[in-house]
């Protein structure tokens, strides 16, 4: 996969939203459900034993969802110019070292120039394993990440970690009914499904 074919593949798949994963749930909520990742939707882990919650529920629905022998981990950095470099939050090379840059976004083009944060999105294709991501899901967790998108390499679904849970798009509504069916403590009590 280079990043031609990926861009290729993603405005074939979700050619409503551009890889802002933030954006995902607005764009396709008919096929959106979100999980928190801990008991009483609580946002961050306090020790040990809640963070081995919060991973046990990122490999339950990743493994659920199947994505194959091979998992895309997009992840993303922000800059003031196009330029790749500096980076405002360095964190990112340090987990995904050996991804490569896929492409520069603008989120809000309209905004005035000397206020512009660029959106670079990096991606790699790793081995799917229980425990691969960990050190990733982690960071997502304690928000020293975000903008991560985890996909198989067909893109036929999106998972969009986010400190305090998961946001996952689905090819169909009754898949996401499904999906949401397996998991109904981890579901928001709000009508909105936050």
């Amino acid at each position: 996969m280079n990043p031609p074919a990926l861009t290729e593949l993603w405005e074939q798949r979700w050619p409503e939203c551009p890889p802002f994963a933030h954006w995902l749930r607005g764009r396709y909520p008919d096929r959106w459900v979100r999980f928190h990742s801990l008991p009483g939707s609580k946002r961050y882990a306090d020790n040990e034993t809640e963070y081995a919650i919060v991973l046990d529920r990122h490999h339950a629905v990743l493994s659920e969802l199947d994505p194959g022998a091979v998992l895309l981990v997009v992840t993303s950095e922000w800059t003031e110019g196009p330029a790749t470099t500096p980076q405002i939050w360095p964190r990112r090379s340090e987990i995904a070292p050996s991804a490569w840059h896929w492409q520069t976004l603008l989120e809000d083009p309209e905004e005035e120039p000397e206020h512009r944060t660029y959106t670079q999105l990096y991606a790699e294709t790793i081995p799917w394993r229980r425990g691969a991501i960990d050190v990733l899901l982690r960071a997502v967790a304690d928000d020293e990440l975000a903008n991560v998108i985890l996909a198989p390499t067909d893109l036929r679904w999106l998972y969009h970690p986010y400190d305090g849970g998961a946001d996952v798009v689905l090819p169909t509504r009754e898949q996401r009914d499904a999906l949401k069916a397996q998991h109904p403590e981890w579901l928001s009590q709000q009508s909105s499904g936050l």
